[in-house]
């Protein structure tokens, strides 16, 4: 979708459609009363006589409105003016593009970035909107023969600001989010793939045509590879696999030469059947969304390239399939990490920290400013916090409170979780170094334990995204979580360096 930044009022613009907000119950916003005072009424009489009566949600499209130039107006519920906030604002945003999209229109000019809300500029505004909209308009129907019928797709959205002096902003807004929202898209694409095509060498493949087309380098390591770096924790978990394991790095040098890169590690299990600890068969299927904290270290990097951001930021990337073949790795089995330390593997289907301290290693070369791993590593942290927040660890309260604030301003929030040392006891071994597991309690504290023991060099932080990574159910499919988050912190890290 093309997006442009418009300053003007709304009965003068010339589009296929005019979107326009009424709060509950029966209040014109400020482009609103505009347009009724140009349309001498008309918007509320409709509004007078309950066609429209604001609640959040709703739409109605108007044809014809007198003394504009527009074709069309959409009005758009908002809900109570008191009770809008951010995700009124995303939800209206929302529903406004889905419904543009519906109606066949070639462009539209959305005023509902003029609605204030609480806490929030201009260019948050626009940034979401722009976020928000392409999110709107995502079909995933690849692997599809016959791909889904839109009529006549929305191509052109305006994002309207109130006053001039606020467009040089809100162009930069614009331009980050509609990146943000390319590297969600990509994220979704990837996590959405089935296992069978989306296999280690697929997501080798396509970081290294990302890194062509958008001009940052990348090399993959093979196992041979891993095993001279004696990656006998990540190796582990790919024995029981027929498809290679891939070491995926990136390399992102757009800040100042010498200048300390931050490190995004993202946990690629490109599927994951739980080893010889075999997943119970009912979803399952869902299993191949287990590489999406891989997925979005692809997209992230898509969208700081695009905006050129002044930063340093290297990518690695684990990817194997878990698969319980003969060869496969089985329980009581014991390894050797990079690091040397040793572990004792209680339960096979808790590969994603086998895979990712060994990568949280290898950061090390790098003499990072901070590193941060994403990946969907445990279901009891879909208990603790649900499909809303992502959780989060960190050995650094700082580094923690950065992520958390690049969270909430990209409305893609995280929790600060304990990381105590009172936990690491779970993980004791009577045969190697520590246990990979710890037991049921604390199972998501457990697991950033276990990875803070491959951390101790460097600030770190961990993002477990198993309940926010996607959705199942009628919305199944990747959510593009955390590429958001990601963005947001590396942005305002360029921006303060």
């Amino acid at each position: 979708m093309e997006f442009s930044i418009k300053s003007g009022s709304p009965e003068k613009q010339r589009s296929a459609c005019i979107v326009i907000g009424v709060f509950e119950p029966r209040k014109l916003t400020l482009a609103g009363e505009l347009v009724d005072n140009a349309s001498k009424g008309y918007l509320s009489d409709i509004i007078r006589r309950g066609d429209m009566e604001g609640k959040a949600g709703r739409t109605l499209l108007l044809h014809n409105v007198p003394g504009l130039l527009g074709d069309r107006v959409l009005l758009v519920g908002l809900g109570r003016e008191k009770d809008f906030r951010e995700r009124e604002y995303r939800s209206a945003i929302h529903t406004a593009v889905t419904t543009l999209n519906e109606t066949g229109a070639f462009d539209g000019t959305l005023y509902l970035t003029e609605v204030p809300v609480k806490k929030r500029d201009t260019n948050w505004r626009v940034r979401q909107a722009a976020t928000v909209a392409q999110d709107a308009v995502y079909r995933f129907d690849a692997m599809k023969s016959k791909k889904d019928e839109v009529r006549r797709p929305l191509r052109k959205l305006t994002l309207a600001v109130e006053r001039r002096n606020e467009l040089a902003g809100a162009e930069r807004a614009m331009q980050e989010g509609a990146a943000i929202a390319g590297g969600m898209a990509l994220a979704k694409d990837l996590g959405n793939l089935p296992g069978n095509v989306c296999t280690p060498a697929y997501l080798a493949n396509r970081a290294q045509e990302l890194a062509k087309e958008a001009g940052f380098s990348c090399k993959v390591l093979e196992r041979k590879d891993c095993e001279d770096l004696k990656m006998g924790s990540f190796l582990s978990v790919a024995d029981g696999s027929r498809q290679p394991p891939k070491f995926i790095v990136m390399e992102y040098n757009g800040g100042a030469k010498g200048d300390k890169p931050v490190v995004l590690v993202g946990k690629g299990i490109t599927f994951d059947t739980g080893g010889i600890s075999l997943k119970p068969g009912e979803g399952m299927d869902e299993m191949k969304f287990d590489m999406c904290g891989a997925a979005s270290v692809l997209g992230t990097f898509k969208a700081i390239a695009e905006l050129k951001l002044k930063l340093n930021v290297v990518g690695l990337v684990p990817t194997t399939e878990n698969m319980p073949g003969g060869a496969a790795t089985k329980p009581g089995d014991i390894v050797t990490t990079m690091s040397g330390q040793t572990v004792e593997i209680l339960n096979t289907d808790a590969e994603g920290r086998l895979i990712l301290n060994d990568a949280l290693t290898y950061a090390e070369r790098y003499a990072p400013a901070c590193v941060v791993d994403i990946a969907t590593l445990t279901g009891a942290c879909v208990i603790a916090l649900g499909h809303v927040a992502t959780g989060l660890y960190s050995n650094t309260d700082s580094l923690a409170r950065e992520l958390q604030h690049a969270g909430d301003d990209a409305h893609d929030r995280a929790w600060h979780m304990p990381l105590w040392d009172d936990y690491q006891e779970q993980l004791k071994s009577n045969f190697a170094d520590m246990a990979n597991i710890g037991g049921r309690p604390a199972g998501s504290v457990t697991a950033a334990c276990f990875l803070s023991r491959f951390a101790k060099k460097y600030e770190w932080a961990h993002l477990d995204i198993a309940g926010t990574a996607w959705k199942s159910g009628a919305a199944k499919g990747s959510t593009g979580r955390p590429v958001p988050l990601l963005t947001h912190f590396l942005l305002h890290r360029a921006s303060a360096a």
